[in-house]
């Protein structure tokens, strides 16, 4: 049996070790905390990492996503934007720098754009994010500025004049290097290329649906108009316009719903 001399000793210890614990979760909480908010740089804007936001499930996501073409006039917020970019191209494992969609041969072609409308984006500090293009810079999740002003009227014109490119109060513009992989697969890696744009896509859907947002998918434009409003990189080609915002009409639906559509064609 030990002493209690001992016992008081083990329990000073204890208690010790105890405190040093919070002390470092409390140290790596507010480290933590301290990264997440926005620093906006000169040029770049480090954006918040990314981190769950929603109690949505994939399934829930998966039932839920429709294309919405008509938004609130209201921003969206700099958590979401973050969120979306990071769904569309960000780092999901950190040995070899992977990203969240699949890329043939990891030669990952795309590059994505941001297309902020004035007052679309709204800062955690009441503030809006500048207007103007930005380019997602995947291995710092931040953005940097491309261009000052709000582009959306002349980005609507280069896509046929659809009304939703100019309303939605972000627009994201995927383009694509296919160098980067046709240097590896030859004439196949467009097609690769194709089917990728299509993997970063439905992962903007997803991610838009389970934050509360809508989009849709715009595949008709004029390429090189598209690509001067934007002002892409050398060897960059646009391949989708996804604008972004608050849907007017949410979509609503449920399993059970969906679950009478089949029992009723059995």
């Amino acid at each position: 049996m030990l002493a209690p001399r001992h016992v008081l000793i083990i329990s000073l210890a204890a208690t010790a070790l105890l405190m040093l614990y919070a002390v470092s979760l409390f140290l790596g909480f507010s480290r933590h905390v301290q990264r997440v908010e926005v620093v906006v740089g000169v040029g770049e804007v480090f954006l918040p990492l990314p981190r769950k936001l929603t109690q949505f499930s994939v399934e829930e996501a998966v039932l839920y996503r429709r294309s919405i073409r008509d938004y609130l006039d209201e921003p969206i917020s700099i958590e979401k934007l973050s969120m979306i970019l990071w769904a569309a191209q960000g780092i999901s494992e950190t040995r070899w720098g992977l990203r969240t969609a699949p890329s043939a041969g990891a030669t990952y072609p795309l590059e994505v754009y941001v297309v902020v409308g004035t007052g679309g984006v709204a800062l955690s500090d009441g503030a809006y994010l500048g207007a103007g293009v930005y380019k997602y810079v995947v291995h710092r999740h931040s953005i940097k500025l491309v261009s000052e002003g709000d582009r959306r009227v002349e980005l609507a014109r280069a896509a046929l004049g659809q009304e939703w490119v100019e309303k939605a109060p972000v627009v994201v513009v995927v383009c694509a290097v296919y160098e980067r992989t046709t240097a590896r697969y030859g004439e196949r890696g467009y097609r690769y290329v194709h089917i990728e744009v299509g993997h970063a896509a439905q992962n903007i859907y997803l991610m838009a649906t389970a934050l509360g947002l809508g989009t849709v998918a715009v595949g008709a434009f004029y390429d090189d108009e598209v690509a001067r409003v934007v002002g892409v990189g050398v060897g960059e080609r646009p391949l989708y316009i996804m604008p972004l915002g608050v849907p007017r009409h949410p979509y609503v639906t449920s399993f059970e719903e969906v679950g009478d559509y089949y029992l009723a064609r059995r």
